[in-house]
């Protein structure tokens, strides 16, 4: 277990030698592989884990030295991305009450109370947020899917979200990716996307920690 744990935090800080060898390997595929990655991140409620911010940021650096094409990384990272949520959605919706009934290892409390914070705080408006916080994005379409939020509402907020954070993230990868000090500390820069992307989420854990826990199930 310990070394799954240590090859899983290697490719997440290593990315950029990761996504490399994937290229060489794969070639045109590489694209086929990042759409699912981004589709299992954003739409199966047991992959949070997977690499969101970091692999946008890093496919985005390999699109500026011209390994991969920017016009067709986008608009593929995108669909990947509104697909994933529609299906977390519709997850949500059919199995989510079940689910809910009793404690899954994928479930935790502490993760559903976190994305319960964000509604609270935010509204319809999580759908947009939470795609640029860790965990949350894995679970606050399943969350609306539970509550049945409006699908009209939930889909547009779903498109706006997805474009938003495949266009921020793999766009500064681009441009600010192949720097020299940034391609030279890679894997600091990676790590520090890492830990921006789950301040919201520690704040907010701290905003309310003088409250009772709030529990879903």
């Amino acid at each position: 277990m310990s070394q799954l744990f240590y090859q899983f935090l290697d490719m997440m800080l290593h990315l950029d030698v990761h996504l490399n060898a994937i290229l060489l390997e794969y070639g045109a595929w590489t694209y086929v592989i990042l759409f699912l990655i981004v589709f299992c991140e954003t739409g199966l409620v047991v992959t949070p884990f997977l690499p969101g911010d970091s692999l946008l940021f890093a496919a985005g650096a390999f699109a500026g030295k011209g390994s991969l094409e920017l016009q067709w990384l986008i608009p593929l990272l995108c669909i990947a991305g509104i697909l994933g949520d529609a299906l977390n959605y519709s997850i949500g919706k059919t199995l989510g009450p079940k689910l809910l009934k009793k404690e899954k290892w994928f479930l935790k409390p502490e993760h559903l109370n976190k994305t319960q914070q964000f509604y609270e705080r935010w509204g319809v408006k999580t759908i947009v947020l939470a795609r640029f916080v860790p965990i949350i994005r894995t679970f606050a379409p399943f969350l609306a899917g539970v509550g049945k939020m409006n699908y009209r509402q939930f889909g547009t907020f779903n498109v706006i979200g997805a474009i938003l954070w495949v266009v921020i993230f793999s766009v500064a990868g681009f441009w600010f990716g192949n720097i020299p000090v940034v391609r030279k500390n890679f894997t600091l820069v990676i790590l520090g996307i890492i830990i921006v992307s789950v301040l919201p989420a520690v704040f907010e854990a701290l905003r309310n920690r003088n409250n009772p826990a709030k529990h879903l199930v």
